[in-house]
């Protein structure tokens, strides 16, 4: 068997939600890289985050149903000040942020991760939650 990788994630929560969402439509996957990642999230980046992959011959069908999961996740994220669709989930701009990180990694025995937060790119406004986000699937 053949599998592909056709996303990935830095959270181990958000990507056993989408490998569920696919085994449960059939689609025979797996994610690679879970346990390191799990075990040490400083080595996301490293490995490039945990990778949903899946078997060659449910591709095109497991395709598919990625791009659906996604726009339906899209549709989730609406900007509160304007409405906007155009909204991805990004780091945190800003030095103090990535400073708090740099320095906790330096100190401490855990690197904690830069904060992120939800930003529109149609009016520039910057937000933690979307509304009616019971489970965002955000990758």
């Amino acid at each position: 068997m053949n599998f592909i990788p056709v996303k990935t994630f830095d959270s181990y929560i958000t990507a056993n939600i989408w490998l569920a969402r696919l085994q449960d439509a059939g689609i025979e996957c797996y994610l690679k890289d879970e346990y390191t990642v799990t075990i040490d999230p400083v080595l996301s980046n490293a490995v490039g985050g945990i990778k949903l992959c899946i078997e060659e011959s449910h591709l095109h069908d497991g395709l598919q149903l990625v791009a659906a999961f996604e726009n339906e996740n899209r549709q989730k994220q609406e900007c509160p000040k304007c409405g906007s669709l155009n909204v991805q989930y990004v780091t945190k701009p800003g030095a103090t942020n990535w400073m708090s990180a740099i320095v906790f990694w330096i100190l401490g025995s855990y690197a904690i991760g830069a904060e992120q937060v939800y930003h529109c790119y149609n009016c520039g406004n910057e937000f933690d939650e979307v509304k009616n986000d019971t489970l965002n699937i955000a990758g």
